[in-house]
Formats: structure tokens, C-alpha cells, sequence
């Protein structure tokens, strides 16, 4: 029988990550080194594992009210109010989801109609497109650029606006480029989007590792958080990825549609989860600055040795990822990236992993140590030679 007959059109059309497939082959291969993971290499603090694991043992096993513990929601909107500077109600304006993805996924199926338009900068985090397509959305990708240092620009959001035009996803600090907005970036795009009435969804995981200046949120200015849904989470911050938690924030009328959705799908997150989450916001911020210095350390050292080998890469301010430029070598993206791990055993993510725009252009993780990064762009330098080799032989031929 041809079981795929009972598949869902929708579903078939959409494609597999392509983060994943360099991901499984390095997996399989010795000696190999994968910089291709958006994953911290440092445990989850000691103080948050352990009220993880103080609540198993108090027997806290069973379910938590559909939006989240109370005293979770409560920490939240505390760390909310001192981080971005917005007030939150705690009893109806956070969702505590299981990651920030659910939050994504849960806000578009909430707010969409079928043809209502979700405005995309790319490159972007790869699970935008299909979370809009299976909402029946359509979504509309904003190319952005690399002499902009991968900012949303008034010029470019006007360029895309239409009719049709809901909800517009705010990605920053960005995966895969590490891009930032700063507070006059923002303000340069919230009277346009207040104009065309849109909403935005606003993707913060990665807030707190921002490396110039502190962070800003759009719902932070006048007239915007009435229009923006925060999604943010532990697993970036705190080093908390497979403890799967996260949440969502804004208007009341918004999340009560938004936590229907997480009732029937999902019931509640994970409750160990959350009792360890309470601990990180109380006594975490420690700890997410040692991860933040060290993550520094590491993009400074890769920016110099990108100089010096002269790789051109356009310098990030947020998350962990580099996303130098590879158009000079001739090659596509897939192209690099898989002769790049067949010949030197290194693993990276080809820039179209991420949108079409991102031609050219490699995603290359720094949340890995300094040791494994020197072996790694060890063989990335000895790589781009061999590829300068070939093409000098070439033009000499």
C-alpha cells in the first residue's frame, strides 16, 4: 500500500532543514568537527539543573496550569520589566511554552488567515517559512543586506508591504548572521509599521548575547507594545536546550487565542522545566555573563582570524554565528560547505539554509570552545588555500 497518499499537501511541499543534514553526516564521521549547531557548549548552571532536580524529588511530576506556574509567570514578567523595560501581566500576558519554537508556531496559527501575508527578513531562522505556510500564511521574504550589516531598513520593509500585509517578523539579534538592531534602527521601522497597522513578532532568544550595548526590544517603544508578541526563552541564555522551555508575551486578547491552541496541542510545558527556569531568572545572571564573555571571546578571535586568512565577514554583535562570505571562491554555498567536510572534516552550514538570499555566504557556529575552534579554522585556512591554488592554476591555464 502507498501510505503517502494519506499525506497532507501542505506538509510534502515544505522541505527538511538544511541545517540538519550537515548536522547527521559529521555525526558519522571520525575526527570530524561540526560548527554547524546553534547548540551552548556549557552545561546548564548547577543551581538550575539542581531545583530541576529538587522538584522531582519533592514528587512536582504533574501538570501545571495551561499558561505556566504562576511563580514562573511572575519571575517572568519581573525579568521582562528590568531587561526590557515593558510591563507585562503576568496572569494574562505570558505563555509558557515548550521552546520559543512552540511560541512561533502557536502565534501564527493564532493570528493568520489563509493569504494573509507574514513579512520575513532573510536570512533568517529556518523555521519562519514553514510555521507561516502551515498557518496558511504566505510568506514574503525581505532580502536583507550585507551592507546594511544585515539590518531591517525602513526602505526595505516599505518595499514588501501590501494590502495583504499582517504580521512582520522581527528576528534579532539574528540566526544566522548575528545582525543586531539597535534602538534607532527600531525606531526607524515602528512608525511604518504602525502606519500599515501590522503586528509584529518579535524573536529575542537570543537577547541577552548582544555585544554592543544592551539589548533593545521594539515592544520597548511608544505605541508598539500593544502590537508585538515577544517569543523568548532559556535554551540560548542559560544554556538550557533540552530542557525545552520558553514563552511568549503580549496583548491579552492576543495569548488567550494563543494558549487555546497550546491547551489542545500541548496542555502545559514541561514541570521540572519550569521549576528549574525559576531558578535561572532569580540567580542566573551570573552565569548568562560568563557565557556572554566567553562567547565574545570567541567572535573576536574568529573575526581576526578571518582577517588573516582573508575570509570577508561583516562583524556581529549578537548570537553566536559568523556568516562570512564565500562568493570570491566561485562556489555556491552547498558546494563549499560540502567539499569543506569532505576534505577537512569540518562542518558548516551553507548560507541557503536560510533563505535563497543567503547565497554565498557560510553559517559558522562559535558556541563551541576556543580548542575545537583553532583545530577548526585551522583547516579552514589550509582549505582556502588549496582553493586559491586551484583557481590561480586555473587563471594560468
Amino acid at each position: 500500500m502507498d501510505s503517502s497518499r494519506f499525506l497532507s499537501e501542505k506538509v510534502k511541499e515544505i522541505k527538511p532543514s538544511g541545517i540538519r543534514k550537515f548536522f547527521d553526516i559529521v555525526s558519522e564521521m571520525k575526527d570530524a568537527i561540526s560548527l554547524g549547531v546553534g547548540e551552548p557548549d556549557f552545561e546548564t548552571p548547577w543551581h538550575i539543573r539542581e531545583e530541576g532536580i529538587f522538584s522531582l524529588e519533592k514528587g512536582k511530576t504533574f501538570y501545571t496550569s495551561n499558561s505556566g506556574l504562576m511563580e514562573l509567570r511572575e519571575e517572568i514578567a519581573k525579568y521582562l520589566a528590568r531587561k526590557i523595560h515593558v510591563s507585562y501581566d503576568h496572569k494574562s500576558e505570558i505563555l509558557v511554552t515548550v521552546g520559543g519554537s512552540e511560541g512561533i508556531d502557536a502565534v501564527l496559527r493564532a493570528v493568520l488567515n489563509p493569504g494573509d501575508e507574514v513579512l520575513i527578513p532573510e536570512p533568517c531562522y529556518v523555521s519562519y517559512v514553514p510555521c507561516a505556510k502551515l498557518a496558511d500564511g504566505v510568506p514574503v521574504s525581505i532580502e536583507l543586506k550585507e551592507e546594511d550589516n544585515f539590518k531591517l531598513t525602513r526602505e526595505l520593509l516599505l518595499e514588501k508591504i501590501t494590502p495583504k500585509s499582517k504580521v512582520l517578523i522581527l528576528p534579532f539579534p539574528n540566526n544566522p548572521t548575528g545582525g543586531i538592531m539597535t534602538k534607532e534602527d527600531l525606531e526607524a521601522i515602528a512608525d511604518v509599521i504602525i502606519d500599515n497597522d501590522l503586528l509584529v513578532l518579535s524573536d529575542e532568544i537570543y537577547s541577552e548575547l548582544t555585544y554592543q550595548g544592551e539589548h533593545v526590544s521594539i515592544a520597548s517603544l511608544p505605541g508598539m507594545k500593544d502590537r508585538t508578541i515577544v517569543i523568548n526563552g532559556f535554551s540560548k541564555a542559560y544554556a538550557m536546550t533540552g530542557w525545552r522551555l520558553g514563552y511568549t508575551a503580549g496583548p491579552k486578547e492576543i495569548l488567550s487565542q494563543v494558549t487555546k491552541i497550546h491547551q489542545f496541542a500541548i496542555m502545559c510545558a514541561p514541570t521540572t522545566s519550569q521549576y528549574a527556569a525559576i531558578s535561572a531568572l532569580r540567580n542566573g545572571d551570573p552565569d548568562v555573563e560568563m557565557m556572554r564573555e566567553s562567547y565574545n571571546q570567541r567572535r573576536r578571535y574568529l573575526m581576526h582570524a578571518f582577517k588573516r586568512m582573508g575570509l570577508d565577514c561583516f562583524e556581529p554583535f549578537g548570537a553566536f554565528y559568523m556568516f562570512p562570505s564565500i562568493k570570491r571562491f566561485g562556489m555556491t554555498s552547498e558546494e563549499f560547505a560540502t567539499r569543506f567536510l569532505e576534505e577537512e572534516k569540518v562542518a558548516v552550514v551553507p548560507g541557503t539554509a536560510f533563505g535563497d538570499c543567503g547565497e554565498g555566504f557560510l553559517r559558522i557556529s562559535y558556541a563551541y570552545s576556543l580548542e575545537q575552534l583553532k583545530v577548526a579554522l585551522e583547516r579552514l585556512e589550509r582549505f582556502i588555500k588549496k582553493l586559491d591554488s586551484e583557481n590561480n592554476t586555473k587563471q594560468d591555464s
